[in-house]
């Protein structure tokens, strides 16, 4: 019975802790990383994209987490043609040895459209002047 307890209570602490990753750290509730271009009321932008599909639960904005922050993805990719169709494509398909040994898991579940969102999203975060901190 002990160990039943013990994997129901990993279970709850493992989803109260990606949860408060994903309200508390990930994004600094001070700045409107929307980007220039936010969609009109009514749409998610890409920040309400990365919140609703627990992208945050991997990455942070300007920090390292199990991925890579999205502002070094931003860098790595900032002015290169095709920079968002690209990372569209490896936000649904997943990939593994972009960013070091972990692999990130194919995000299904993400719209074509809504990965395009959150692509253009990130790229916003390398713009000049950005300060997320």
């Amino acid at each position: 019975m002990r160990v039943i307890g013990l994997k129901v209570f990993a279970i709850v602490l493992g989803a109260a802790s990606v949860t408060t990753c994903a309200s508390a750290g990930g994004v600094p509730e001070s700045h409107d990383l929307r980007g220039a271009n936010a969609p009109a009321s009514g749409q998610l932008t890409g920040l309400d994209l990365i919140r609703t599909n627990n992208c945050l639960a991997c990455h942070q904005v300007n920090q390292k987490r199990v991925g890579p922050a999205f502002t070094l993805i931003a860098q790595r990719f900032a002015g290169q043609a095709g920079a968002a169709e690209y990372l569209a494509g490896a936000i649904r398909q997943g990939g593994k040895g972009r960013w070091g040994p972990v692999p990130m898991p194919a995000q299904p579940q993400v719209s074509p459209e809504q990965a395009r969102a959150i692509a253009a999203w990130i790229l916003t975060l390398a713009a000049p002047g950005f300060n997320p901190s």
